[in-house]
């Protein structure tokens, strides 16, 4: 019966992952992370953006934490839409743990969530933001005008207008918030 399960479980693609190992996906830049991760999340792979560990850093902000187990699959697809990876490190010692984007901040009447270096506030009771800040790319100002003032629900998602890094990290927070928003 365990086997059947475990099948079943792959053929989903749903494998609980604090019972397999992880591996970690690193790219040159944060355009090629993004574009794996938009490849790997359409085809259903559950896999994670996160901060690269110090020892493996290649220039690029972010990686992509996968179920090892799934590696050759996960690579068949990436090799399919030609955004391979440089390299595949098993997560085998605490010391290539890949580091956690996110940080949240309850400020009783407001609560901001920071993912990489993007700042997201808003007020808890009308779910309204009130603040966006971090960063330093070109686009943080306007990313700002077109979203403060508006609920979670109403504003633009950032990953649409934005075109940075910065974009990316904020589209990472504004997840996150409508995640802890919706418990």
């Amino acid at each position: 019966m365990f086997i059947l399960d475990f099948l079943k479980q792959m053929r989903s693609k749903t494998l609980d992952t604090q019972n397999i190992d992880r591996g970690i996906l690193v790219f040159e830049n944060t355009s090629e992370v993004i574009q794996a991760e938009n490849i790997l999340k359409a085809e259903g792979w559950k896999i994670r953006v996160m901060g690269p560990p110090p020892e493996i850093r290649s220039g690029c902000d972010l990686v992509i934490e996968i179920p090892l187990i799934e590696e050759l699959n996960i690579l068949r697809s990436l090799e399919k839409a030609k955004a391979l990876p440089l390299e595949i490190v098993p997560v085998s010692s605490p010391l290539l743990k890949p580091v956690n984007l996110f940080f949240s901040k309850d400020f009783g009447k407001y609560l901001m969530i920071r993912a990489a270096n993007m700042k997201l506030t808003i007020d808890k009771e009308t779910k309204k933001i009130v603040n966006i800040s971090g960063g330093g790319c070109p686009d943080v100002p306007y990313l700002a005008q077109e979203m403060v003032g508006k609920t979670l629900a109403a504003a633009p998602a950032p990953r649409k207008i934005g075109h940075t890094l910065c974009g990316y990290a904020l589209q990472l927070a504004y997840e996150e918030m409508t995640r802890q928003c919706s418990l």
